[in-house]
């Protein structure tokens, strides 16, 4: 409706055309589902393209924070790991301490 297409709306509908879907019609599908006009292939084509594309931007984006994410856990547990050493070596120095006397 967005792109003033709304003549194709109860074809789509019918269909049971979704997201998901409608991100894998072509030309052909797209003739297929009645859009005869190569004017409105070609500009529900173009739309496609760029929703795919931002969609890989999101993609893309989201295994960045990801990434991120795990690195800053993963640093995280180094500190904690570093630290338990820490206390445990301070508690056998401790404990060796109170033997020696």
């Amino acid at each position: 409706m967005s792109l003033n297409l709304e003549q194709y709306v109860s074809e789509f509908s019918a269909q049971n055309i979704n997201g998901e879907h409608l991100l894998q019609l072509d030309g052909s599908n797209l003739k297929a589902l009645g859009i005869t006009s190569s004017q409105d292939r070609a500009i529900i084509k173009k739309k496609l393209k760029e929703m795919k594309a931002s969609l890989e931007k999101a993609r893309k984006a989201q295994e960045k924070m990801e990434k991120q994410r795990e690195k800053l856990r993963k640093k995280e547990q180094e500190q904690l790991q570093r630290k338990s050493k820490k206390t445990d070596k301070s508690s056998l120095d401790a404990t060796e301490g109170t033997n020696e006397q």
